[in-house]
C-alpha cells in the first residue's frame, strides 16, 4: 500500500488522526487512483518496459527496412527520409529518458503517458516501413500514383515557400470561418436550449439545414456570393455553426431544473440563470460541439477551396493533380492532417482546462 499520510497512523485506535483526515478529504482522482493501484509483479514490471522501448525496436526496424532492402524505383536524396526517422526516434528517446527520470522521483504521471502511447508509436514506426516498402521497394502501390515517402518529403521542402503560402491562405479561411460558426451557434444553441419559444421557431430551420452535405451549397455560392472568398467562408461557418448550435442547444436543455429552481429561490435574475447555472453545467458538451465544429470545418475548407479561390491547401492540391504531380498532392494531404492534428490537439487542452473541475479535488 502506498503512503499517502505524512503523519503515522494513530498508535492506539489505529485510525487516522482528524488532520489525516483531512488530507483524505483532499485527495485528487489521481491520488486515489494511485492509492488503488496493486503494487505490480516483477513480470508486470519486466512488460512495462518491454512495451516503452518497443517504439525504439520498430524505429531501427524501420530504417534498416530502408536502408537494406533494395529500391524498386529511383529515389533521389535519399537521407531525407532517414533523417526523419532518426529524429523521431531520438525524440521518443528523450521523452522516455525524461519519463524514466521522472519516476524515479517518484512522479509516474509521464511514464505511465509513454507506456500508453507506446504500443501506437510502435505501430507508427511499423506503418511507415509497410508503407515504404509498398512503394519504393516493391512497387505493389504504382509510382507515381502514389509515391514513396521520401519523393513527398523532398518536393514538399523543395516547394516549400509555396506551401507555406497556402498554408496561411487555408489557415485564415479556416479560423475565419470556424469562429464566425462557433459565434454564431453559441448565440443560437444557447437561446433555444433556453428558450422554448425560440426553439419552437428556430429548430425546425435547423433540422432543414444540418442534414445538407457541404458539396450541395457550392453552386448556389457560386451564383448569389459577392465573392468566392466570402462563399468559401459561409461554407465553412455553416458547418461549424450546426455543430455548435446542437451541442450546446443539448447541453442546455439537460441542465438539472432543479438547479434554476435553487437559482431563482435564492434570487437569481434571467441573466444570472443562463450565464451562472445554464451555460456552466452544459459547458463540457459546448465544448465538444467546438470540436466537432472544427472537424467539420478542415473537411468543408477543401471543398470550399476549390470552388475557385487562388490559393490554399485544397487549391493547391487540385492544381498538384491537374499537372499530375501527386507528390505533391500527397505533401499538401500531410499538411493538412498535421493541421489538423494540432489544432485538434490545441482544442482538447482549452477543453481540459475548462472542464479541469471534473478532473479537481474530490471532496
Amino acid at each position: 500500500m502506498k503512503t499517502i499520510f505524512s503523519q503515522p497512523l494513530d498508535s492506539r485506535s489505529g485510525k487516522p488522526s482528524p488532520e489525516q483526515t483531512a488530507q483524505l478529504d483532499n485527495l485528487t482522482r489521481q491520488q486515489l487512483k494511485e492509492l488503488e493501484e496493486k503494487e505490480k509483479t516483477p513480470l508486470q514490471k519486466a512488460l512495462d518496459l518491454v512495451i516503452v522501448l518497443l517504439p525504439l525496436v520498430c524505429s531501427v526496424v524501420a530504417m534498416l527496412e530502408y536502408q537494406l532492402i533494395p529500391n524498386y524505383t529511383a529515389n533521389k536524396k535519399p537521407m531525407t527520409y532517414l533523417c526523419l526517422l532518426v529524429l523521431l526516434a531520438v525524440i521518443y528517446g528523450l521523452y522516455l529518458l525524461f519519463s524514466l527520470v521522472k519516476r524515479g522521483k517518484g512522479d509516474r504521471t509521464v511514464f505511465d503517458k509513454v507506456r500508453y502511447k507506446a504500443p501506437l508509436y510502435s505501430a507508427l514506426f511499423l506503418f511507415l516501413a509497410l508503407y515504404d516498402y509498398l512503394t519504393l521497394k516493391t512497387g505493389i502501390l504504382m509510382y507515381p500514383f502514389v509515391p514513396h515517402l521520401n519523393a513527398i518529403l523532398n518536393i514538399a521542402w523543395e516547394d516549400r515557400a509555396y506551401l507555406i503560402e497556402c498554408t496561411l491562405h487555408t489557415l485564415r479561411l479556416l479560423f475565419l470561418g470556424y469562429f464566425i460558426g462557433v459565434a454564431l451557434g453559441l448565440v443560437t444553441g444557447i437561446t433555444c436550449g433556453y428558450s422554448q419559444k425560440v426553439r419552437y421557431w428556430v429548430t425546425p430551420i435547423i433540422k432543414f439545414l444540418g442534414p445538407i452535405p457541404t458539396s450541395t451549397w457550392i453552386p448556389i455560392i457560386m451564383v448569389i456570393a459577392s465573392s468566392l472568398f466570402g462563399g468559401a467562408v459561409f461554407i465553412i461557418a455553416l458547418g461549424s455553426w450546426f455543430a455548435v448550435t446542437v451541442a450546446s442547444m443539448t447541453g442546455i436543455s439537460n441542465v438539472d431544473k432543479d438547479y434554476f429552481e435553487a437559482a431563482k429561490t435564492l434570487g437569481a435574475s434571467e441573466r444570472q440563470l443562463v450565464f451562472r447555472v445554464a451555460i456552466p453545467h452544459a459547458m463540457p458538451s459546448i465544448l465538444q460541439g467546438c470540436t466537432q465544429a472544427m472537424s467539420s470545418a478542415c473537411t468543408a475548407i477543401m471543398i470550399a477551396e476549390m470552388m475557385g479561390v487562388k490559393a490554399g491547401l485544397g487549391w493547391y492540391m487540385t492544381w498538384a493533380k491537374a499537372w499530375a504531380s501527386y507528390d505533391k498532392m500527397f505533401a499538401a494531404l500531410f499538411v493538412i492532417c498535421f493541421i489538423f492534428t494540432v489544432v485538434t490537439k490545441a482544442l482538447d487542452l482549452i477543453k481540459k482546462r475548462a472542464l479541469r473541475w471534473q478532473n479537481g479535488v474530490v471532496k
